[in-house]
């Protein structure tokens, strides 16, 4: 049975995951980057200083600024930064990172689109409390209702079954086995009562947890990284060398394949910084903001944040330990690369860090979940979805690592078409709200000259 799952997942991932998809997901963010002039990369610089500005509080919405971009980044910087960039280079070799990084650079004008529209159209549900993503634009601003309903069940798949759950789960369980000698089951069980905890208390809660945990663990895990870094200089060079050079013949990957290296950089690129899920669309509705565009720029730059610069942590990381084609994967792999570079320290700075970012993780994608979840079935039956999420942990913690990650890969595909159609199609409401943005930015750079 486990074979048979192993080898259906695997074949649908690959069908979904093909050039169709490929070049829709870095199509969209190439034409979005190309119609806003490059919008994003010149307000990079202004995104990461307002992120930790304080706003005007009297602002519709549930939480801070901070807040919702700690909720994305609570959601994306996990696995994917740790585990996934691991599978990435086992399959697809070192030059799986730089897809990585193409995915992020284009992407980011794409996260940027999902925070417009996401606080665009968003609305209050019956408990007074901000709902939005993809499900509200592709009904409220396209005008098709079916659409956002066919992307709201798959990221309710995607967050129980794949990305934002069990993908996390399986991911924990095998660090504390392998670092810590924990049974597998004991993992899964204490993350589902922690979890649980937590997510009772909603989207304020869920802010208020990943605003602290979320820049503590990013710290803790880049220090540790510019660490192995530092100690490792002379070979840097050659490693950026053999990413950049992989990427366009890859050797390294397993069977030699460009087309292997391309899919699986792009995979992982959109499973760790989630641009094109419509993920961040969720979060930022969340968020108390006076125009759109000033929120889904601090949004945008969850995407820098996570691939640009975590991602690059680790992928130097595996590539400089060179220990990828030992047959060791995920988890396991990464732990023992940092301990390769990091004697003593290593392994246990990996299991901490990716513990921690799995368990906010499965916090963010609780949230987002639950908003597709009561988008389908009504705001009444919260507590329905919120058991049966905390429940998926326990089994998620004990499967086969290469089953749960192809359905994560099925689902995401899944969750980004209906998504990326709805962002093509408004494309130009998002070049309007941008216009909008900078005749309000220009009146405040006036007052305060």
């Amino acid at each position: 049975m486990g074979e048979w799952l192993l080898e259906v997942t695997d074949e649908i991932s690959g069908f979904i995951w093909g050039l169709p998809l490929i070049i829709l997901l870095v199509g969209t963010g190439l034409y979005l980057t190309v119609r806003l002039a490059f919008f994003s990369f010149r307000m990079l610089p202004y995104a990461l200083k307002i992120t930790f500005k304080k706003h005007d509080q009297k602002s519709a919405g549930d939480i801070s600024h901070f807040q919702a971009l700690m909720t994305a980044l609570a959601a994306t910087v996990g696995t994917g930064n740790v585990v996934g960039v691991a599978t990435a280079v086992v399959a697809g070799g070192p030059g799986a990172v730089f897809w990585m990084w193409i995915t992020a650079l284009v992407g980011m004008a794409t996260k940027y689109s999902e925070g417009i529209l996401g606080v665009k159209y968003r609305q209050k549900n019956v408990k007074g409390e901000m709902s939005g993503g993809p499900m509200y634009y592709l009904e409220k601003g396209l005008g098709q209702k079916w659409l956002g309903m066919v992307f709201a069940f798959f990221a309710v798949f995607a967050a129980i079954f794949g990305i934002g759950n069990m993908i996390q789960a399986n991911a924990a369980s095998d660090v504390a086995n392998d670092v810590f000698n924990v049974p597998l089951w004991v993992t899964g069980l204490v993350f589902a009562i922690l979890v649980g905890l937590v997510i009772i208390g909603g989207v304020k809660s869920i802010g208020r947890t990943a605003s602290i945990l979320v820049p503590v663990m990013v710290v803790f895990y880049l220090i540790a990284g510019f660490i192995i870094v530092f100690i490792n200089i002379d070979a840097v060079p050659q490693a950026f060398g053999l990413i950049f050079s992989d990427a366009f013949t890859g050797q390294a990957a397993a069977g030699g394949t460009i087309g292997t290296v391309i899919r699986m950089g792009v995979a992982r690129g959109l499973f760790s910084n989630e641009a094109g899920l419509g993920t961040g669309g969720i979060a930022a509705a969340a968020a108390r903001t006076d125009v759109p565009a000033r929120q889904a720029l601090i949004s945008m730059t969850q995407v820098f944040i996570d691939t640009i610069i975590v991602c690059t942590v680790t992928g130097l990381t595996l590539t400089m330990a060179n220990l990828y084609t030992s047959g060791t994967e995920g988890a396991a792999l990464t732990a023992q690369s940092f301990e390769a570079l990091l004697p003593g320290y290593g392994d246990i700075v990996v299991a901490v860090t990716l513990l921690t970012f799995i368990f906010s993780t499965i916090l963010g994608w609780g949230y987002f979940g639950e908003k597709c979840f009561t988008y389908l079935a009504g705001d009444n039956f919260t507590i329905i979805y919120r058991i049966i999420f905390v429940l998926a942990i326990i089994p998620g913690a004990t499967m086969s690592l290469e089953t749960v990650w192809n359905l994560g890969d099925i689902f995401n595909g899944l969750m980004a078409v209906p998504n990326l159609i709805g962002i093509l199609f408004l494309s130009g409401v998002v070049v309007k709200e941008t216009k909008r943005f900078n005749e309000i930015r220009t009146k405040e750079n006036r007052k305060t000259a």
